[in-house]
């Protein structure tokens, strides 16, 4: 019942109690073949799902259950059992399979005609936060005069969407949609995906436990209201998993310290109501043990009792997520077992649990919360112990050797996870998360208090939250002190080989940790660790060649997005930068390798997400003069959601407009398009913030002709043409020196204002095997037709225009 890494339970560490005083007991090793049996078969076989195959994996699963027990006949006890777990696998799959493809949801999304459909919905709606609809899971229960039970995704779209927000699982309602087959990307048990503009008709209400449930969640958020934005986002999160608060800023700051899966709630939270309740599972059958059942003189089995309807109690409250579902389903393992007088296992009840919830529901066999749940909690019982007593046996005191040996074994076990979805690691996960349990058990706590008091008193519980913010306050700010680090996360190769290419490092350091503890060798890494993390500049500069001296303008290479800074050419810490790119921890890192600590002003081009969703890794830690956007609030949602960030930061927000000049130190620039009160073309793209922007090179007084830059957003052919017809207005444009291609190189560009531009640079800024065939191969004939030098970030990394003693020069860094 232990805790995952990000978006599964923390590292508490609370099961290795005492390991550092004795040897850990041999592992209970029988249920974990069948156990991995099971996921292994059951993902491998969602992974080549299809109508054509379920039938088939139906027929395997009925020829392995015969082989298997003809294995068990013959004394092939272990085979046996591997097989019969992988006829399962094939039997529930299979089953699951032929009931998605079959039914009258499924015919609707072949079709994909209207129709009118009953719902039960199962999940609480939220709004997206790329379009601003509302999105929720839900069971169709009735289409037309035919009752099915098909899983589906539903997605409201226009003004009829917040009417869903209030809706509470259970409820029943109907509407008029549209479906859809999945989507790539969809978990694999749903049937379609609904799309409908139809507010909802409820035709039955919640039923009396949903009810409960949700007063109790609408009593905290009322209770922790008084509090700071952040700790009121955080503290619904930590107690009931409701993360509707959490703004963007403080999602990155906990991912980036892999602290995320305390912003989502998780076993973890679990296991410490558990040891409130009843002790720690390793004492029940001890004079020492311990909970509030010890304490009132209850028996254990009254006391496992009391974990069941606490357990039960915990899914309605916190929701039945995949993280959620394998704790509980652990944890009552293991309450059966102290309640039939067995010794607590955690391995074989981990591996019970899984193999059962795998079973019955297969989809949980490629749940990533799921996966990190189970690896971090596995972790834990089998390593975790064991590292523990080593680290005691080499001085470490108990009390810190303890949670040292948790957090590092949770984190090897997930680490190649975690490469997986993202191509990083986090140098300060470990010190992070053994800070965090200082904080997060006391605001939990807190939080479940007042929780449980507001539906008594709304002030008692204000009290109360007023109390938990403390903590929750606190782990917010070692969120942040992580994230700030120059050096909290390093790139890691991403897919499979990152994945085994960490596991391997993991196994050699494990392997050399005689070495490794000697005082020299542990001084010296320790000092590496420190000067990695805190990346002094003449340092980094020395060791990487980066940032470049005499740079000038830097396209940062933060995927399929734009994001450029240009240097003021007199104080290096200070910069204008052009567009945000889409992800905020890309461009965090761009700026913070060029030492970037001052933006007096970003310019976003236009709304689109791939130009401004890096925002608040741009606002994180520096200070922003303003933000200037284009004169078309298109599309709205983004456009909302630039205010919500730049408002939380006291940024001011301008609109840019033709003719407009500005300057920054040896920098200046002048925005060409769009012109205020002239409606440009239709699309966002072709309302692109448009600049020319002069650098002046060499030394200050020197009469070196300026650098001219022309910098043209995602602006298409229509727009391309109303400025080349405006170009007698600006003619310093006609042969410029570097130009930011227009739409990451898309084919849409207009031959004429290429050739009127005549670059001698072109960059393009373009993400790695991007889906849109960005660059077109016609625009890199067009360019290198003009004689342009072209450079793209997905082939060199970030791009850096240099001041080469007034000569034109690139340098370039590949990740």
């Amino acid at each position: 019942m232990s805790g995952k890494a990000p978006s599964g339970e923390a590292p508490s560490g609370k099961a290795a109690r005492g390991a550092g005083k004795a040897e850990a007991p041999p592992l209970d090793l029988r249920l974990t073949g069948p156990a991995a049996v099971v996921w292994a078969v059951t993902a491998l076989l969602l992974c080549l799902h299809g109508s054509h195959t379920d039938a088939m994996f139906v027929g395997a699963g009925g020829f392995a259950f015969g082989a298997a027990l003809l294995l068990r006949r013959v004394r092939w006890r272990s085979a046996g059992a591997l097989l019969l777990s992988a006829a399962a696998a094939c039997l529930s799959t299979g089953l699951a399979g032929v009931a998605l493809h079959r039914g009258p949801v499924a015919e609707l999304a072949r079709t994909g005609l209207p129709a009118e459909v009953r719902l039960l919905v199962n999940t609480d709606p939220h709004t997206r936060d790329d379009d601003g609809s509302t999105a929720l899971r839900a069971a169709v229960v009735r289409v037309g005069g035919t009752s099915t039970h098909s899983p589906v995704a539903v997605v409201v779209r226009g003004p009829h969407a917040g009417a869903w927000l209030g809706l509470l699982p259970s409820t029943e309602v109907s509407v008029t949609a549209r479906a859809r087959p999945p989507g790539p990307n969809a978990t694999p048990d749903l049937v379609a995906t609904l799309l409908t503009t139809d507010q909802p008709r409820v035709l039955g209400p919640p039923n009396a436990v949903e009810r409960a449930a949700g007063s109790l969640r609408a009593g905290l958020r009322r209770a922790v209201a008084p509090l700071d934005p952040d700790e009121r986002a955080l503290l619904p999160g930590l107690v009931d998993g409701d993360s509707s608060a959490m703004t963007a800023d403080l999602d990155d700051v906990f991912s980036a310290t892999d602290l995320g899966h305390l912003v989502a709630v998780s076993g973890s939270n679990l296991s410490i109501l558990m040891v409130l309740l009843i002790g720690r599972a390793s004492r029940a059958r001890t004079p020492e043990r311990g909970g509030l059942a010890a304490r009132l003189g209850l028996r254990l089995r009254v006391g496992a009792v009391g974990g069941v309807l606490l357990i039960c109690g915990f899914v309605v409250l916190s929701r039945p997520e995949p993280s959620v579902l394998r704790a509980s389903a652990t944890g009552l393992v293991m309450l059966l077992g102290l309640a039939t007088g067995r010794r607590a296992a955690p391995l074989p009840a981990l591996s019970g649990a899984t193999l059962l919830l795998i079973l019955a529901d297969p989809a949980l066999a490629l749940s990533y919360g799921f996966a990190l749940s189970a690896l971090a909690t596995a972790g834990l019982i089998t390593v975790g112990p064991r590292w523990t007593a080593a680290f005691h046996r080499h001085g470490v005191p108990e009390r810190f050797a303890e949670p040292l040996g948790a957090a590092a074994a949770v984190q090897a076990w997930i680490g190649p996870l975690l490469v997986l979805r993202a191509a990083r690691i986090s140098l300060v996960s470990i010190p992070c998360n053994l800070l965090a349990e200082l904080c997060v058990a006391p605001a939990t706590v807190l939080g479940f208090a007042a929780l449980a008091a507001a539906p008594v008193s709304l002030t008692l519980a204000q009290w109360i939250a007023r109390v938990a913010g403390l903590p929750a306050a606190a782990l917010i700010a070692l969120a942040r002190f992580g994230a700030s680090l120059p050096g909290a996360e390093i790139a890691w190769p991403g897919g499979w080989w990152g994945a085994m290419l960490l596991v391997g490092v993991t196994c050699a350091l494990v392997a050399a940790a005689t070495v490794l503890r000697h005082p020299v060798v542990a001084g010296v890494l320790a000092l590496a660790l420190v000067l990695a993390l805190l990346r002094p500049a003449p340092l980094t500069r020395f060791a990487t060649g980066w940032p470049p001296e005499g740079w000038r303008l830097v396209a940062c290479d933060v995927g399929q997005g734009d994001a450029l800074v240009l240097s003021s050419g007199e104080e290096p810490s200070t910069a204008l930068l052009v567009d945000a790119g889409p992800d905020p921890h890309a461009v965090d890192a761009c700026l913070r390798s060029l030492d970037v600590t001052t933006l007096s002003l970003v310019i976003l081009t236009h709304d689109h997400a791939d130009h401004v969703e890096g925002l608040p890794g741009v606002l994180r830690d520096r200070r922003v003069g303003a933000i200037e956007t284009t004169t078309v609030d298109d599309p709205p949602a983004e456009y909302a959601r630039v205010r919500r960030w730049a408002a939380a930061n006291g940024v001011p927000v301008l609109h840019a407009s033709r003719g407009e000049s500005r300057s920054l130190g040896r920098l200046s620039w002048q925005v060409l398009w769009p012109e205020a009160g002239r409606l440009p073309p239709h699309g966002p793209n072709n309302a692109s913030v448009a600049l020319l922007v002069t650098l002046a090179l060499g030394d200050p007084g020197s009469h070196l002709p300026p650098l001219r830059i022309a910098l043209l957003g995602d602006l298409e052919p229509p727009a391309q043409q109303l400025l080349l017809a405006d170009l007698s207005a600006y003619p310093q444009l006609r042969g410029v020196d570097v130009l930011k291609v227009a739409h990451h190189g898309s084919a849409k560009q207009d031959p004429a204002l290429l050739a009127a531009l005549h670059p001698r640079l072109a960059l393009i800024s373009v993400g790695a095997d991007n889906t849109y065939g960005h660059p077109a191969p016609s625009t890199l004939h067009l360019l290198h037709a003009f004689g342009a030098t072209v450079l793209r970030t997905d082939v060199s990394g970030d791009l850096a225009v240099l001041d080469s003693s007034g000569q034109l020069a690139v340098a370039v860094r590949k990740e």
